[in-house]
């Protein structure tokens, strides 16, 4: 997974979240794009995300991105927007938590409620998650 969340993370899913790519081995080759918010979120199934399928996405280097203003969060992957989040500038935090610093995370996770959910295949291990590179930035 490609993550953010707020520097001052306290409590999910008030907090907020931005998942710019995740990717679950069930499901070869289709990467998810995705906000958490209190009111926007897969606990409630008001989760607002995208899919796309790409080839080759374990054996090829893939650009993720996710451009984030005050008025909207856009994932895209290679270049192309697949997911898109608006502010509806009715300054609820429970709908829009995104107005406050937030941090990068990569990790590779195994198993859990997602992963997991269609059993884990240990003929996979050891799993490998290799990033070329990470960019970071900001308009002025």
């Amino acid at each position: 997974a490609f993550w953010m969340l707020p520097k001052d993370f306290k409590n999910w899913p008030l907090d907020g979240e931005i998942d710019i790519m995740e990717y679950v081995g069930y499901d070869p080759n289709v990467v998810h794009a995705s906000i958490h918010t209190q009111a926007y979120n897969h606990v409630q199934g008001t989760q607002k995300t995208a899919t796309r399928k790409i080839q080759n996405a374990e054996t090829e280097f893939h650009i993720y991105a996710v451009e984030w203003t005050s008025e909207k969060i856009v994932g895209y992957v290679d270049g192309e927007a697949y997911f898109s989040f608006s502010n509806d500038g009715k300054g609820d935090v429970n709908a829009w938590p995104f107005d406050k610093p937030f941090y990068l995370k990569l990790n590779l996770a195994w198993g859990g409620n997602w992963g997991g959910a269609e059993d884990v295949d240990e003929s996979r291990l050891p799993a490998t998650y290799e990033i070329d590179y990470v960019r970071v930035y900001q308009k002025k």
